[in-house]
């Protein structure tokens, strides 16, 4: 990658619901524990810029039926200001979770660039209303926030909804198929969705190289990657806040990934779930770094 690279870190774990043996979900410790694997040095960013995230907690909000749903909206109206406010032109922004909901605030910075396509890996869908979320956690449906679907307090923040359309989205690698009412919402969209089966099916190198043309097709003003790392195989990443047993290797990442991040047209890429709790020694993360890096700087298999 010939551009310089801005490191933004957004430290936030709203998104999520704590479980029982947790005082709160350990992703908002992921930029810092990136930086203890000398992420950030191998990175060598122009720029490193941080937006600290409120305090943990669980507030239900009756309105939108989001966990913490207003604490996320105030955070994702900074988050957009301080993108906007940083964001150098011919730079690729690179942003760490923190939880997806970060999702929010990146989409509602683009918006008001202009009209983004956003290739968004997972292993879920991250697409339903709240009432059928079992936890009513704002990360396990950021995907429908950002498109329009659910409360207007946080589909409509500025009057800016949607904040990406439909049709200029992908979703790529979701492993939890088994669920007919939750994949049924994701295939009723505009969405281009691509479950696990499918995605191995059409081919990873196509399905990105198939994205780009679109991108290129509707003239868009750029595009977003959102890497969710649960979309890895369990055996490589089990340090998530939602396993699923099945998953891409970091083959298929690297093949999927290299030639968006590659594209003058990406505006950068954000990481988020890795919860370092579940990962005390490092043995996940480390191999996540080295491929990660390897993607970023475009760096030689």
């Amino acid at each position: 990658m010939k551009r310089d690279i801005n490191i933004f870190e957004f430290p936030l774990n709203l998104g999520l619901k704590k479980k029982e043996h947790e005082t709160e979900p350990g992703v908002r410790k992921l930029p810092d524990w990136l930086r203890k694997f000398d992420f950030h040095k191998e990175i060598n960013p122009k720029n490193i810029f941080r937006l600290e995230a409120p305090d943990y907690s669980m507030k239900p909000d009756q309105e939108s039926g989001v966990l913490n749903a207003e604490a996320i909206i105030d955070y994702a109206r900074k988050q957009a200001d301080f993108i906007s406010k940083n964001h150098q032109e011919n730079t690729f922004s690179l942003m760490l979770g923190g939880d997806c909901s970060i999702l929010i605030g990146t989409a509602l910075a683009l918006r008001k660039l202009g009209n983004f396509g956003l290739f968004y890996l997972d292993g879920h869908t991250d697409f339903i209303p709240a009432h059928l979320s079992e936890t009513t956690a704002a990360a396990g449906m950021d995907l429908a926030i950002i498109t329009g679907m659910g409360h207007e307090k946080l589909t409509d923040i500025q009057g800016l909804k949607p904040y990406f359309r439909e049709e200029n989205i992908y979703c790529a690698g979701n492993a939890e198929t088994d669920d007919d009412e939750y994949v049924q919402q994701i295939i009723n969209s505009d969405i281009h969705y691509f479950d696990l089966y499918r995605l191995r099916k059409n081919g990873f190198g196509k399905t990105a190289d198939d994205f780009l043309k679109m991108v290129n097709s509707k003239a868009l003003d750029g595009f977003f990657i959102h890497l969710d790392v649960d979309v890895l195989n369990d055996q490589l990443m089990p340090a998530v806040d939602s396993r699923t047993e099945d998953g891409i290797d970091y083959d298929n990442l690297k093949e999927m990934l290299k030639p968006l991040v590659r594209s003058p047209l990406c505006f950068g890429i954000e990481i988020t779930v890795l919860d370092p709790d579940y990962d005390e020694n490092g043995t996940y993360t480390e191999p996540v770094v080295k491929n990660l890096i390897e993607i970023i700087k475009n760096k030689e298999d």
